[in-house]
């Protein structure tokens, strides 16, 4: 005999991971600008780096509109902390929540084909590094609830017809857990954990970066609890650094190779005519 609820639940978990499946369907078309190298990768990140990621899914459009930002993804780069596999494939070094998995560590080669920016924590001492990404590790083989179906639901909704304003708030909206698709939660928990800002504070203070408007610190407050953070915040906020790999080892626009102009070779006649 099937106890009471069950068959419930399992009916949701269902209709979860059908919904989860769609969400996570990819868009046709997409072309990154600048695609991302998993070597050029491996030499400039370090472990702490958050690396932000132009996700072409469902959801990420959803999230891109909502958040009103280009990044829709977040993984934290945990270098050499995980061991190599067994069957001899590439070594996972990026540490992410995904909708249907959960935590998990996937290669750097993932994102070769995406958009991505690295985010680095400006002045985390090598301990509170260390023990953001024991935290992250740890966090392995976390599930995501399917049965939450209002966290799932609201994100085939991409262009809601309410204000710029209330857009973010309507991340919040769904179970009593929100967010947990929000990849971004779980990796501010972990700087929250020694303490690092990723907004800035509300006081004003000499040195100090701050909110001005009474928007601004409204909704500050609003999002200082972890499960409401996005990707975004990492781009936005002043303590982390935007680390560009092309500039990362020296660049010297002297030394680019331009197409050759087609115009005016075709204005040079080939040699022997007039």
């Amino acid at each position: 005999m099937t106890p009471v609820g069950e068959g419930t639940s399992t009916l949701l978990d269902r209709v979860g991971r059908f919904l989860a499946r769609r969400l996570q369907s990819e868009s046709s078309g997409y072309e990154p600008y600048t695609p991302s190298d998993p070597d050029i990768l491996h030499r400039t990140l370090q472990p702490g780096d958050i690396l932000l990621v132009e996700g072409n899914q469902r959801i990420s459009a959803a999230i891109k509109y909502l958040t009103q930002s280009t990044w829709s993804h977040s993984a934290l780069y945990v270098g050499d902390a995980l061991p190599d596999p067994e069957d001899g494939s590439e070594r996972p070094r990026l540490i992410e929540v995904v909708l249907g998995d959960g935590c998990i560590a996937v290669p750097l080669s993932k994102y070769r084909t995406y958009n991505t920016r690295i985010c680095r924590p400006i002045g985390l001492t090598p301990d509170d590094r260390t023990a953001v990404v024991t935290f992250m590790v740890d966090k392995i083989g976390l599930r995501y609830d399917m049965r939450n179906i209002f966290d799932l639901l609201r994100y085939f909704m991409p262009t809601p017809p309410v204000p710029v304003r209330w857009r973010r708030r309507m991340i919040a909206l769904g179970s009593g857990d929100p967010t947990r698709a929000i990849c971004s939660s779980l990796i501010a928990q972990a700087f929250q954990q020694v303490r690092y800002p990723i907004l800035p504070e509300i006081i004003k203070a000499p040195g100090h970066a701050s909110a001005q408007s009474t928007y601004s610190k409204r909704e500050i407050l609003h999002i200082r609890h972890h499960t409401l953070f996005t990707p975004r915040d990492f781009d936005l906020s002043p303590y982390f650094e935007i680390v560009k790999p092309t500039l990362a080892y020296g660049f010297d626009y002297k030394l680019l190779k331009w197409a050759r102009d087609e115009t005016s070779a075709e204005a040079v006649p080939p040699q022997g005519e007039t």
